[in-house]
């Protein structure tokens, strides 16, 4: 083969990058096994990123070379998969490499039997071997000659680790549901708190937002100052490091350094949506500005980097541009800055951002990561400066090198519109448009919706990206989800009746009818490889758990509706996966936020007022958005009109409707309801004793 591979007209960016290399890559597909069968060959599987680092030097390194691909296209048949275009192949296969070497990542390199069974694997190979790793020369020929002439040894291997992934891949545990769970799951995350930096373990760091969205849940119901500290430090320590970009705004994948001053530079469209609820939860929980300010921020990326303006949000920004390259376009040296910046701008800027002449990177030790060392109060006294005139010259340092910077060359934007990472964060746009009253984020969030809803060939399904995959739970869970957001923000029916629609094309699809469960997959009898098999995912890795999104999604959806079946669909879903919730922590945070919506009292706070395209008052807005704004976990909107037909209301609220008229607010606790609130002063104070119990 010459030219381009078959990879030439591959709709991931990833596989497309790959396309001029030497290597006679297939992508993911049924040809590529039959030609594996025909010709008795093992398989070379390679999933990797577009984001990816190591993918990309592997790339260079070994599938760039001509020898090295002219081995591999004599004795393999080579598969390349994007692991964002199909997590379900990743999924299955990282559990195989993992249990084989105890360990997964990106590059997963995993050696294939024709039939798609494990025998082999690992993750980044260097070509001749270093970093204390065995070169894949040697790793190839070694592959080839057991395959080769220990069939039975290779046989045995795939065999062994198609049972270990078969076992691992149900997660579920049967539990009675209970409040314990609750206070189990909150002391396991303590536990692994770092009480020095904020966060979770050591080195390297995850944010694990759902964990601190949980934690900020139960220190709202139960005073439990532990949680709050868990919360605070953790969004403070994350907000002050190299982690959270401190002049374009949104975070990197993770920390390689306990402190968060050092990351790992791509970032992406799912960590970003649900690190921006988590700040706009502690916003709206304790009013700290800090936390609105790197919430701005956040949508600032989004707005800048991931938005289409026709609607929908790319996957995610590579870290960098080339291979020598490591966050360059993200970090500064000491002559860059002063080169720009006035003697005072660089005086404050390199103090409070700690721009010396020896940073942080290894590959450029010149080089610094923008973390804030000092904060601005502390930083004027240290340089005699009023604060005013130390944070006017911080200002106009900021943007000066936020122009300078968007001269670089940027990493690449890979514009994929994966459907639950655009659900995911429509949703939180759908938040920050109320608490920070952005109307671009609302905006944009319900048209990136109804885009997406448009481009569905069935009215209760989604596809993983537009021509893309089908049969994701993932993607049918976030959706609903939403959608149920956007029903509650805009009143509109149309919102709650496709959520419903998904939710039980769900249960119809997904559904364990005997060992209970959600599927992560529709069955799919005779997939390639290990497709056949499906997954009962529970955990948190790191997306939230599909499980524990459609158990909310449920709970939600008997609030909104009063049918009974959302919530033995609730519990049937709790029951059979809540087993091992408290113990998994961090891992179980979504688990356990849907453990709390079963065991806990849902917060309804209702406007009325006109109907959607005829809103009422401004009394009946500002009610509506004081109630988005709010802090209070288990939160139900209702946006109805004064005879209620729009949704189902708590019976309280239904016998007080009647009472008066006018535009008004309603909030229940259970079966504990305020007074109706005719003016916003009064509902504000409603809300405020809502937060208080």
């Amino acid at each position: 083969m010459t030219g381009r591979n078959r990879l030439a007209d591959a709709a991931s960016a990833y596989l497309a990058s790959a396309a001029h290399q030497p290597v006679h890559w297939h992508p993911w597909s049924s040809e590529a096994f039959a030609m594996a069968k025909a010709g008795d060959r093992p398989i070379l599987l390679d999933i990797g990123a577009v984001w990816c680092h190591w993918c990309h030097v592997m790339d260079g390194e070994s599938y760039e070379d001509a020898s090295l691909a002219s081995y591999l296209n004599d004795h393999f048949v080579c598969i390349k998969v994007d692991r964002d275009e199909r997590p379900d192949v990743d999924a299955r296969y990282q559990r195989a490499v993992q249990a084989l070497t105890g360990q997964g990542g990106w590059p997963l390199t995993a050696f294939l039997t024709p039939e798609g069974q494990v025998f082999y694997g690992g993750t980044y190979f260097p070509p001749d071997g270093k970093y204390g790793r065995p070169g894949f020369r040697s790793v190839l020929a070694q592959v080839l000659h057991v395959y080769q002439s220990q069939r039975d040894r290779v046989a045995g291997q795939a065999l062994a680790l198609t049972r270990a992934l078969e076992a691992s891949l149900d997660e579920t545990a049967p539990a009675a549901i209970d409040l314990a769970i609750l206070p189990q799951g909150a002391e396991a995350m303590a536990g692994v708190f770092d009480a020095r930096n904020g966060g979770f373990g050591s080195q390297p760091k995850f944010p694990h937002p759902a964990a601190l969205r949980f934690l900020l849940g139960r220190w709202h119901d139960t005073g439990d100052p532990v949680a709050r500290e868990i919360v605070e430090r953790t969004l403070d320590g994350m907000a002050r490091g190299g982690f959270h970009d401190q002049l374009g705004g949104g975070f990197h994948r993770y920390s390689v350094d306990a402190r968060w001053i050092v990351p790992h530079f791509e970032k992406m469209a799912s960590d970003n949506a649900e690190l921006l609820r988590a700040y706009l939860d502690g916003y709206a929980a304790f009013g700290t500005a800090r936390y609105a300010e790197v919430a701005r921020g956040v949508v600032h990326w989004i707005r800048e980097v991931l938005a289409d303006p026709d609607g929908g949000y790319g996957a995610s920004q590579d870290a960098d541009v080339g291979l020598e390259d490591d966050g360059d376009y993200f970090t500064w040296s000491r002559t860059e800055a002063e080169a720009i910046l006035s003697g005072e701008e660089f005086a404050v800027a390199a103090a409070h951002y700690d721009i010396g002449t020896a940073g942080e990177m290894h590959h450029d030790p010149s080089r610094n990561v923008l973390f804030v060392a000092i904060e601005l109060p502390a930083l004027a006294r240290q340089l005699g400066l009023a604060e005013e005139r130390a944070g006017a010259a911080l200002a106009s340092a900021r943007d000066k090198m936020i122009r300078a910077r968007s001269l670089r060359p940027a990493p690449f934007i890979d514009r994929s519109r994966y459907t639950s990472w655009n659900a995911m964060l429509a949703g939180a746009l759908l938040q920050a448009g109320a608490v920070l009253d952005d109307p671009w984020a609302s905006e944009h969030a319900l048209r990136s919706l109804a885009r997406l809803r448009a481009e569905q060939s069935e009215p209760d399904a989604v596809a993983h990206s537009p021509g893309g995959v089908t049969g994701l739970l993932d993607d049918q869970v976030q959706a609903a989800a939403a959608a149920l957001d956007a029903h509650e923000h805009t009143g509109n029916r149309n919102w709650l009746d496709w959520a419903i629609a998904l939710m039980d094309r769900v249960w119809h699809d997904y559904r364990d009818p005997d060992g209970g469960g959600l599927y992560d997959t529709v069955a799919r009898p005779g997939g390639e490889g290990l497709l056949p098999a499906r997954a009962k995912p529970v955990q948190d890795a790191p997306s939230p758990s599909g499980n524990g999104v459609a158990a909310i999604n449920c709970a939600r959806l008997f609030e909104h509706t009063g049918d009974q079946r959302w919530r033995e669909r609730r519990d049937e879903i709790l029951g059979a996966t809540a087993g091992q919730a408290g113990e998994f922590g961090l891992h179980g945070a979504t688990l356990l936020a849907a453990v709390d919506w079963a065991v806990g009292a849902a917060a309804h706070l209702v406007a009325v007022g006109g109907a959607e395209g005829q809103r009422g008052s401004e009394t009946t807005n500002a009610i509506h958005l004081a109630a988005l704004r709010a802090y209070v976990p288990r939160k139900v909107i209702q946006r109805v009109d004064a005879d209620a037909n729009a949704t189902a209301l708590p019976a309280a609220v239904m016998g007080m409707l009647g009472s008066g008229s006018g535009p008004r607010g309603f909030a229940c606790v259970g079966a504990t309801c305020s007074a109706p609130a005719a003016d916003l002063a009064s509902w504000e104070r409603t809300l405020t004793e809502i937060r208080r119990k």
